[in-house]
């Protein structure tokens, strides 16, 4: 499965907000599961980032945001996360 949880990060706080994501990247990608991650911006706005993980399952992926190490991480970028479904089935792939 995939999750993808997208934010819009204020210009002034893109710096930061990238080095606080990318440490979540790292420590989620210690986690039982994890296949890949990244952390990206989008071309045409450059206020809205995209954090996109692979797992192997989603109890995998639910599992590792709560681990208390992600939570500390994690919880100060969540309130600029856009409010919308995040973890997909893949349904074909090439």
């Amino acid at each position: 499965m995939i999750a993808i949880t997208r934010y819009r990060v204020p210009a002034e706080d893109s710096g930061g907000f990238a080095e606080g994501m990318t440490a979540v990247l790292t420590a989620l990608s210690a986690s039982p599961g994890f296949r890949s991650g990244r952390l990206a911006r989008t071309v045409d706005d450059p206020g809205l980032w995209a954090l996109v993980t692979e797992w192997d399952g989603a109890g995998h992926y639910r599992r590792a945001l709560g681990v208390y190490e992600v939570r500390l991480l994690f919880m100060p970028l969540a309130a600029m996360a856009v409010d919308e479904p995040g973890a997909y089935e893949v349904v074909s792939s090439a």
